[in-house]
């Protein structure tokens, strides 16, 4: 493999990335009895560099250190199983789910054909309540491998899953099974949301709504992703396609109907700007869902119950009775009274 110079863009991009990272696919390269030298050129990575407790390097670095080690090694699990995953195998897994109807099915089929490629390690697809999580059962000891073989394989789902309908999808938090590493920090940027060490098993878990939604990607686009499939460890998506539907649940809750964007913002795991951009990409604000987020309510309590109006206001989230009967007609081009007596 002849020697590339990384783009420029990539030199001076942030190195956030843990030299850590690079430590374990080197550890893959020796476990093959194969020399990094080449790859680690080519990623423009040094011997003293690799050797920095603290060191980081880009995405970008990150992205041609890895591509390269699983061409060489023809093992696209770096060395954590026991018996390698050729050249193409993720590619594989990811076209025989591409026809799946939605989301969750796809995952299934993923995580079901995994299977197949080793043994040592199982993915399971399972929903509680309102949550999905994707977890790892651990059938053999990874050694020395573990820690960046969960934390690569889960990165891995949650982007083809992200790709899949062409969505970010939010975690409501990550665990992994053993402590917290110097680089956590890492983990907080990849798995953004409650982030848990020490625990029983690596897993994810996010809103089991966006295992309803459609896949948005064909065998064409496929063929492309899978070009540079690796970006999608670090890309994160802009739009969030259950954002609307998440910001309404939130806002219906009387507790938090009155919060204000920082607020709600924080309990999505994202930025008020972040949430405000969004929003507006997907043709709402936050003004409007809460303005159709209260009509529904008042809506609800003028017709299921015989509470005054006044206490119908409050409870819908207006300071008083006279602010609310204004907006309720700008709502219904009627009053809240008509309204009830109409029903």
């Amino acid at each position: 493999m002849h020697n590339v110079k990384l783009p420029n863009h990539t030199r001076s991009s942030p190195a956030a990335t843990p030299m850590a990272f690079a430590r374990s696919i080197v550890a893959a390269y020796r476990q093959h009895d194969i020399s990094p030298e080449a790859a680690l050129r080519l990623a423009q990575i040094t011997p003293l560099q690799l050797e920095k407790e603290d060191g980081r390097i880009t995405a970008r670095q990150m992205e041609v250190l890895s591509g390269t080690a699983m061409q060489e090694l023809d093992d696209e699990g770096l060395g954590a199983f026991t018996r390698r995953l050729p050249w193409g195998s993720y590619g594989m897994l990811a076209r025989a789910s591409i026809s799946s109807p939605n989301l969750g099915v796809a995952l299934k089929r993923w995580c079901r054909h995994h299977a197949l490629l080793t043994s040592d390690i199982e993915l399971k697809l399972t929903t509680s309540d309102d949550s999905a999580c994707i977890a790892v059962d651990e059938h053999l000891d990874l050694k020395a491998a573990r820690n960046f073989c969960l934390m690569h394989v889960l990165r891995n789902i949650h982007g083809l899953a992200c790709w899949y309908i062409a969505s970010r999808i939010p975690l409501q938090g990550a665990r992994f099974p053993f402590e917290a590493p110097p680089h956590a920090y890492a983990y907080q940027h990849m798995f953004p949301g409650a982030l848990r060490f020490d625990a029983a098993q690596a897993e994810i878990r996010f809103d089991a709504r966006y295992l309803a939604l459609p896949l948005r990607r064909d065998e064409k686009a496929l063929t492309h992703m899978l070009q540079r499939a690796l970006p999608l460890t670090v890309l994160q998506y802009r739009r969030d396609r259950m954002l609307v539907q998440q910001v309404r649940q939130a806002l219906g809750n009387p507790a938090v109907a009155s919060h204000n964007a920082e607020t709600l913002a924080a309990a999505l795991n994202m930025s008020p700007r972040s949430l405000h951009r969004q929003l507006q990409e997907e043709g709402a604000s936050l003004q409007q869902l809460k303005d159709e987020v209260r009509f529904e309510r008042a809506k609800d309590l003028l017709l299921r119950t015989t509470k005054p109006i006044k206490q119908v206001a409050a409870s819908s989230g207006f300071r008083n009775e006279k602010s609310f009967i204004r907006a309720f007609h700008t709502w219904a081009h009627t009053s809240p009274a008509e309204f009830r007596k109409s029903a």
